[in-house]
């Protein structure tokens, strides 16, 4: 028997599901501030479900993306809504922690547009900030080069709680980044800044169990949690990307998904969970086969 974490699945992308609307880039933002509790409601979901982790809505909620959509003087607005959201539903349940999300300056999946790692320092800042002051732990996600992992931890470790840093892997070759930098090129990088886990997020799952394969030599905990997108596809990789360029696999059940997961849980993974696409029917299957091989979900 080994305990495992059981992260929730993805939060935006069931906002997006759920409102029957044309996505736009800042959707799930915009919820917190028309209706937070339908953030609430999918925490609770995931809860009852059985996830052990409440991921809040603040994948998106940093300065640089809002101040587009003249949104900036929301952040403390949006921030807080998302801390409360994710706590009330964790207090509601009885126990579970609140993982405060962290995602990308400028745009998922592009490296190549994010500023330096120490300009990203200072962006990061203010959600570190705030995220620290409510959250159990902090969750950078979706980092997809060894220099924008960098700028965020070197935020993140100024908080006084466990970080976990999530990057995501080509969706065809899981031994690399989207950066085409390999995964062993993070080592320099873990020793630095020395995350309380390490994992491969919003990639295929073939991909993140060829990488699991990896970063279960790196000597830190180490999890994941899978899309479950065909790939993400060169239209979507745009400064303003929208999910309706992205297409949903038909061959990813919860079965099959469930398959993976508990694939990475026998090659060492602590922790695992879902990402985009992979909402409340996929985490109670993770749920029920973890109990079923005798695990422990914390």
């Amino acid at each position: 028997m080994k305990q495992v974490t059981l992260l929730d699945g993805s939060v935006g992308q069931e906002l997006v599901l759920r409102s029957g609307k044309k996505p736009r880039a800042i959707w799930s933002t915009e919820v917190l501030l028309e209706k937070p509790e339908q953030v609430a409601e999918i925490h609770a979901e995931y809860f009852h479900a059985g996830a052990s982790i409440a991921t809040t809505n603040t994948y998106p909620v940093l300065r640089d993306r809002l101040e587009s959509e003249g949104l900036e003087g929301q952040l403390e607005t949006l921030w807080d809504r998302a801390l409360k959201a994710a706590r009330e539903a964790r207090d509601n349940n009885g126990w579970g922690r609140v993982a405060g999300s962290i995602g990308p300056l400028v745009a998922s999946y592009r490296p190549d547009e994010c500023p330096p790692a120490k300009e990203a320092e200072v962006e990061y800042e203010e959600i570190v900030e705030a995220l620290g002051q409510a959250a159990d732990l902090l969750l950078i996600e979706t980092m997809s080069s060894v220099d924008q992992a960098d700028g965020a931890m070197r935020a993140a470790n100024k908080a006084s709680l466990p970080v976990w840093l999530a990057v995501t892997v080509d969706d065809f070759d899981g031994r690399v980044m989207r950066s085409g930098e390999p995964l062993s090129a993070l080592i320099p990088l873990l020793e630095r800044h020395r995350p309380s886990a390490l994992l491969i997020n919003c990639s295929r799952p073939e991909a993140v169990t060829t990488g699991l394969d990896i970063i279960s030599g790196f000597g830190l905990p180490f999890g994941a949690y899978a899309n479950g997108f065909t790939e993400i596809s060169h239209g979507f990789v745009t400064s303003t990307p929208t999910v309706d360029k992205l297409k949903r696999r038909l061959d990813l059940d919860v079965k099959k998904y469930g398959e993976f997961a508990m694939d990475w849980i026998a090659k060492g993974a602590s922790i695992v969970g879902g990402c985009c696409e992979i909402g409340p029917p996929y985490i109670k299957e993770l749920a029920k086969r973890i109990r079923a091989a005798g695990h422990e979900i914390v």
